[in-house]
């Protein structure tokens, strides 16, 4: 499990470590995102997650739901990616740590994606179209570089819309998602560079991580890799 201690195996390195912990359990058992589902207080009969694939567009709605749908957006963007990661060329010659960090890193995106879909019920958005041409998935820097790209903006995303949520319980749950998202983005600098999982470009002088951005300027920036029109204007700014 990811958040297990890695400091408690010297002489392994950071992906050494994290390649032994993350198979263990998978993260719905050691997180408690299943009694959050509860918690949320929503529908987790509808498994359509909307009306199918979202070709023109779809409204986050408001309040907590907005919110929601929004992360609910992002899990699906980062488990369509990872998904397509995994069946890629880069992946199949890749070394067993290196897919072993991977093939977790896409299993929790799916849960996450599929916790937050069921927590909706008949208010999750419809699934999204995405668009990955611009990744080579057969070329290493070109998967890893991205994955950082998504890992980074999934975390100052979650980091910048925690305040907007009302229902503490919802806030509990997402807190839970972004500290996983958090160490997928070390993980993934790790592989582009080791030692670099603390990178001071997302680490403040004060050890605070940063930057948190709003979802207009998040999916400002996804909107390259989705086809789907993101209606947000429903959203809490503050």
């Amino acid at each position: 499990m990811l958040n297990k201690s890695l400091d408690d195996e010297e002489g392994l390195s950071f992906l050494d470590k994290l390649a032994r912990t993350t198979g263990r359990r998978t993260f719905l058992q050691w997180s408690g995102m299943t009694l959050a589902v509860a918690a949320l207080g929503c529908s987790d009969d509808n498994d359509d997650g909307g009306t199918g694939p979202g070709t023109g567009e779809v409204n986050l709605g408001s309040g907590d739901t907005g919110i929601l749908n929004y992360a609910y957006a992002l899990e699906q963007l980062e488990a369509a990616f990872y998904t397509q990661v995994v069946a890629g060329a880069y992946f199949t010659g890749a070394p067993t740590a290196e897919q072993t960090i991977l093939s977790d890193i896409k299993n929790h995106e799916v849960i996450h994606r599929e916790f937050l879909k069921a927590a909706l019920g008949t208010s999750a958005i419809a699934d999204l179209t995405v668009d990955f041409t611009s990744v080579n998935f057969a070329d290493r820097n070109s998967v890893l570089t991205t994955a950082r790209t998504f890992e980074d903006l999934g975390v100052s995303a979650y980091n910048g819309a925690g305040k907007l949520l009302a229902d503490a319980n919802n806030l509990l749950a997402a807190g839970k998602i972004v500290s996983v998202e958090a160490r997928h983005a070390a993980a993934i600098r790790d592989l582009i560079t080791p030692g670099s999982f603390a990178a001071n470009d997302v680490v403040d002088a004060n050890g605070l991580d940063s930057p948190a951005r709003t979802p207009a300027e998040v999916l400002q920036a996804a909107d390259t890799f989705i086809t789907t029109t993101i209606n947000a204007s429903g959203l809490p700014t503050a």
